[in-house]
């Protein structure tokens, strides 16, 4: 079964949820004026971990891909928690490692850990959970026909660093300390998020690929997003290695996994007040799908990105 339909399948069974339904980012419960914002994200070293990274990375990444949801749904992160499957033949060095790394992420994002299990596994498994504080949520399921498509930071590094190291390309020492930063090591948008809390309308961050993230933005708001091909901003090094590959540098955008970007959709008459780098890349329409738009011609937006347990053909895994 494809992940999406495990969920639907368990979604089938779990009546009893939240004040926010399940289907964001987070979850959500009210508390007095405020919402307790919670979510959880897994980490499995075959799947998630490739060879070059150190485990100080995977330890760091482990914390940041919860902060991202959380970031996502305009809140303020409280605290962080974590379970550890350990396989029996994981070396002490490496799990220091991963200890290291987790510390690092929580003294950069400002958060206490509030607890923690270990357990033996077959593979290594670091089990998340961030808990948040909102005054006002951002959900998936806000945009609305008029308003702008936004996205923080640039698109790409992740998975051309990715490509770069897969294919042993050679890129000049500067391209790949670029793509690396984001391909290793990437930041979650905290500040960005709770910004976005007070002016946005619909939020998600790209933990699977800018192309999927929009899809289910679309269809959880029930609208048509239309975008802008030469808008998307393409990281350092990403043309490169999309040319050295025979690839198209906007499908690399596109299907670029774990970039913990936001994308974001606000009014028109917002934008000018919002102070940290982002790009407009397109705009919510009345109707239905995703559509790219050059001049006067429309066509369908590829479907590219990551999904568990899908044989789909995609360019970042």
């Amino acid at each position: 079964m494809r992940e999406s339909e495990i969920i639907d399948l368990f979604l089938r069974h779990l009546k009893r949820q939240g004040d926010l339904p399940l289907g964001d980012d987070a979850g959500a419960l009210r508390l007095g004026e405020k919402w307790l914002v919670a979510t959880n994200d897994m980490l499995v070293r075959k799947t998630d971990v490739p060879d070059i990274m150190t485990p100080e990375q995977v330890g760091f990444k482990a914390v940041t891909m919860n902060v991202s949801d959380i970031a996502s749904m305009g809140a303020e992160p409280l605290g962080f928690l974590f379970s550890l499957g350990i396989p029996g033949d994981l070396d002490s060095d490496y799990l220091e490692g991963i200890a290291r790394g987790i510390g690092e992420a929580l003294d950069f994002y400002g958060l206490p850990v509030l607890s923690a299990d270990t357990n033996e596994a077959d593979d290594l498994i670091i089990d998340g959970i961030a808990l948040g504080l909102a005054e006002r949520l951002l959900t998936r399921s806000g945009a609305k026909p008029g308003e702008l498509v936004c996205v923080t930071g640039d698109l790409g590094r992740a998975l051309a660093g990715y490509l770069v190291w897969k294919n042993g390309l050679e890129v000049s020492d500067a391209v790949r300390k670029a793509l690396y930063e984001k391909f290793l090591k990437p930041k979650a948008r905290v500040g960005e998020g709770i910004a976005l809390s007070k002016v946005a309308s619909s939020a998600i961050d790209i933990s699977d690929g800018l192309a999927k993230e929009l899809y289910i933005l679309a269809e959880m708001s029930g609208v048509g997003i239309e975008v802008y091909p030469e808008r998307l901003p393409l990281g350092e090094g990403v043309d490169e290695v999309a040319e050295l590959l025979g690839l198209d540098p906007v499908k690399v955008a596109l299907a670029s996994g774990e970039e913990f970007e936001l994308v974001f959709t606000v009014p028109p008459d917002i934008v000018e007040g919002i102070d940290f780098e982002f790009s407009v890349v397109g705009r919510v329409v009345k109707g239905t799908g995703i559509y790219f738009v050059v001049g006067d011609r429309k066509e369908p937006l590829p479907r590219l990105g990551w999904e568990h347990l899908s044989h789909q053909k995609i360019y970042n895994r």
